[in-house]
C-alpha cells in the first residue's frame, strides 16, 4: 500500500462494508490493525470479520476526511462511528421571484432560492418570521406571481390585503423596487446585519417626525422596536466578531455531541448539534478525530453559507487533528470569545440533557443504571453499587454521641433501613474510635442475620475515618467484600484506603452528586437523633434513676414541692402525704443516697 493521503474499506465475507477509514500513510494505518494485539474488543471484532479491503489515494488528509465522511453517509458501516441524524433542520427560504416570498421549510430544493439558517428549533425560525411579517409587508400566498399574471388580473386579493399584512402584490398594487427594499432589508436581518435596518429605521422615523407624518413615523416605531427586541435576544456578543465558526464538543459514553454555531456582526446566525453514536471500532476515538468530522461534517452541510462567507476563524474547544486550508482553530480563554464558547458548550451539554430526559421517559431504569455504572467507574467498583451505605457522627464535646447510617438503593434513599447508633465504649469526642465501634456493630450484626451487605460504603470524613473503618472491616473479615470512600468536608475530596492523595471529581459529575447527597443526608440523620439525645439530658433528675418511680409519681411529687431541693429537704411523712408510704420510702432513700 502507498505511503500517502488516502481512505480505506474493509469488506465482510458477503461484500458488504463493514469499516471506513481514513489515514495520513495508508501503509502504515492499514498495517497497525493487522500486526499487533487489540486492547479494545470491538476492534478486535472488526479485525476477525475484515475479508477484504479497497483504498483511494487523494492529495491531502482534508480531502480523506471529506471522502470517509460521504463513504460513511452512503455506506452506514456497522462499525463505525455514525452520525445521529434522522431528523432534518428548519431553514427560512427567500425565493427568487418577482415578489419573493418568506417561508419556512425543511428541504431545500428550490433553485435560485436563498436558505437561511439552520435553526436548533421550529418555534425560533416561526418566531422570526412572524417578527419579519410584522416589519414588512410580505406576501404569504402561493401564487406564482408574474408581469403576466397581473396583466391578466388571474390572482384576486385575498384577506392579507384586507388587513393591511400584504400590499396587493398579485395585482401589482405594489411596485417590484419597492418590494424588493422590503426583501434586502430581510436578507439583511436573516444575515445578522441588524444594525444596518435599525438605523435606516431610526432615520426614516425621525425624517417623517420633523415633517409631521406623525402617523407614519409610528408605524416606522413600531417595526424599529420589534427589530430591536429581535436584535437584543440574537446578539451574544460584541458586534465586532463576524463571519465566526464556533464548535464545542462533549462525550459520553455513548455518543458524542457537538454543537456548531455560525456568528456574523454579533448575532447567531445558525446553530445546530451533532449527535455522532460511538460504536464499533471507533467507540474510543480521540475527541481530536471527532471535531475534525464535525468540522468536515458542517462545511460540507452549509457550503452555501462558506460561498458568501470566507469563515477564517473557528473558535473550539479541542482542535482537531487535521489541518484545514486558510482555517486557523483558535481555543480562546477569555473575552468575547471566550464568551461565544461558553454558548455553545452549554448548547451542546442542553442537547445531550434532553436526550437523556426523553429516554428516561421511555425507559425509567436506564438513569439508574446509567448512575451506578457512572459510580463503579469513577469509584474503581467491581459489581454495580445496587446497596450504598454511609455512616456519620454527631457530638458536642463528647456528650451525648451518637452516629447515623442511611441507606441508597439504586441510588435513591431507603429510608426503611435507616439506623441510629448511641455510641457505647468511647469516652469523648473520638471520631475515629466511634467510626469503628459504628462500623463493628453494623456488619456484625447484619452477618450474623445473614443479611445482605452494601457494595459501597461512604464515610463522611478523611484518612481518619477510612483507616478507623479499615480496621473494622478487616477485624470482621470483610475487608475484600465491602468497597469503602471518604468525602472530606472542605473540598469534596474523595479518598481511598491506602492512598494518601484523594481524587477530585468534577463538581457537575452525577456520582459525585449522588455522594454528596449521601454525605449530607447522613449528617441530617445524625443531627436530629442527637438533637433528640441532647434534649432528653436537659430535662433528666435525680428522680429518674429511681427504680420503681413513674412519670406519675414524679409530676405529683414536683407539683407539690416545686423543686428536687425541697423534696431533698422534705420529711418522709411530708412525702407519703402525697404518694403514699411505699413510694415515699424509695423516693426518701433515692434522693439521701
Amino acid at each position: 500500500m502507498p505511503d500517502c493521503p488516502g481512505v480505506y474499506r474493509y469488506f465482510n465475507k458477503d461484500g458488504v462494508i463493514i469499516y471506513v477509514g481514513k489515514a495520513k500513510n495508508l501503509k502504515r494505518r492499514v498495517s497497525s490493525y493487522f500486526n499487533r494485539e487489540h486492547t479494545v474488543y470491538r476492534t478486535s471484532v472488526l479485525v476477525k470479520h475484515i475479508y477484504d479491503l479497497q483504498y483511494t489515494v487523494v492529495n491531502t488528509e482534508e480531502e480523506a476526511l471529506d471522502l470517509e465522511n460521504s463513504l460513511i453517509k452512503e455506506f452506514q458501516p456497522h462499525y463505525n462511528v455514525l452520525l445521529k441524524d434522522d431528523k432534518s433542520y428548519p431553514w427560512i427560504c427567500v425565493t427568487k421571484e418577482l415578489y419573493p416570498r418568506v417561508f419556512l421549510t425543511r428541504e431545500q430544493l428550490k433553485r435560485g432560492a436563498k436558505y437561511y439558517g439552520p435553526y436548533p428549533k421550529t418555534e425560533v425560525a416561526k418566531a422570526l418570521i412572524e417578527t419579519l411579517r410584522k416589519i414588512f409587508p410580505l406576501r404569504t400566498c402561493q401564487y406564482n406571481v408574474s408581469r403576466e399574471t397581473i396583466e391578466s388580473g388571474k390572482h384576486r386579493l385575498c384577506l392579507q390585503y384586507h388587513i393591511k399584512n400584504c400590499e396587493g402584490c398579485c395585482k401589482g398594487l405594489v411596485s417590484p423596487e419597492q418590494y424588493a427594499t422590503y426583501i434586502d432589508e430581510v436578507r439583511h436581518i436573516l444575515n445578522g446585519d441588524t444594525k444596518l435596518v435599525s438605523e435606516y429605521l431610526m432615520d426614516r422615523m425621525t425624517q417623517l417626525a420633523s415633517q409631521l407624518k406623525f402617523e407614519e413615523a409610528n408605524e416606522l416605531k413600531r417595526k424599529y422596536l420589534l427589530l430591536e427586541n429581535y436584535r437584543s435576544r440574537s446578539a451574544v456578543v460584541s458586534p465586532v466578531i463576524h463571519n465566526v465558526d464556533v464548535l464545542s464538543l462533549i462525550r459520553d459514553d455513548n455518543a458524542a455531541y457537538v454543537n456548531y454555531m455560525h456568528v456574523r456582526n454579533g448575532s447567531v446566525v445558525q446553530s445546530i448539534t451533532l449527535e455522532y453514536k460511538l460504536q464499533g471500532a471507533d467507540a474510543d476515538a480521540p475527541s481530536e478525530s471527532l471535531m475534525a468530522m464535525a468540522v468536515s461534517e458542517v462545511r460540507s452541510r452549509f457550503a452555501d453559507t462558506y460561498k458568501h462567507d470566507r469563515v477564517r476563524e473557528v473558535i473550539v474547544n479541542i482542535v482537531p487533528d487535521v489541518e484545514f486550508a486558510e482555517v486557523e482553530f483558535v481555543v480562546p480563554q477569555k473575552g468575547d470569545k471566550r464568551k461565544l464558547l461558553g454558548i455553545s458548550l452549554k448548547n451542546a451539554e442542553q442537547y445531550k440533557d434532553e436526550k437523556y430526559k426523553m429516554m428516561e421517559k421511555l425507559n425509567p431504569e436506564q438513569r439508574v443504571t446509567r448512575t451506578l455504572t457512572t459510580l463503579q467507574r469513577d469509584f474503581h467498583l467491581i459489581e454495580l453499587p445496587h446497596h450504598i451505605e454511609c455512616f456519620d457522627n454527631s457530638n458536642i464535646s463528647g456528650t451525648s454521641p451518637v452516629a447515623s447510617c442511611v441507606v441508597f438503593r439504586d441510588a435513591k434513599p431507603f429510608k426503611k433501613d435507616y439506623r441510629h447508633f448511641n455510641i457505647k465504649t468511647v469516652e469523648g469526642a473520638d471520631d475515629f474510635a466511634s467510626m469503628k465501634e459504628v462500623l463493628t456493630r453494623r456488619y456484625t450484626r447484619l452477618v450474623d442475620e445473614g443479611k445482605d451487605l452494601p457494595q459501597l460504603v461512604v464515610l463522611d470524613g478523611g484518612k481518619g475515618q477510612l483507616s478507623a473503618a479499615v480496621e473494622a472491616l478487616d477485624a470482621i473479615g470483610l475487608r475484600g467484600k465491602i468497597s469503602l470512600i471518604g468525602i472530606a468536608k472542605r473540598l469534596d475530596e474523595i479518598y481511598f484506603p491506602g492512598d494518601s492523595v484523594p481524587l477530585y471529581i468534577d463538581k457537575n459529575s452525577e456520582s459525585l452528586k449522588v455522594v454528596q447527597r449521601l454525605r449530607d443526608e447522613a449528617h441530617r440523620f445524625a443531627i436530629t437523633f442527637h438533637r433528640k439525645q441532647r434534649s432528653k439530658s436537659q430535662i433528666h433528675s435525680e428522680l429518674d434513676d429511681i427504680k420503681g418511680v413513674g412519670d406519675k409519681t414524679k409530676k405529683l411529687l414536683l407539683k407539690q414541692f416545686k423543686s428536687l431541693k425541697r423534696l431533698r429537704e422534705a420529711s418522709l411523712e411530708d412525702i407519703a402525704a402525697v404518694v403514699g408510704p411505699a413510694k415515699a420510702k424509695l423516693v426518701y432513700e433515692g434522693l439521701r443516697g
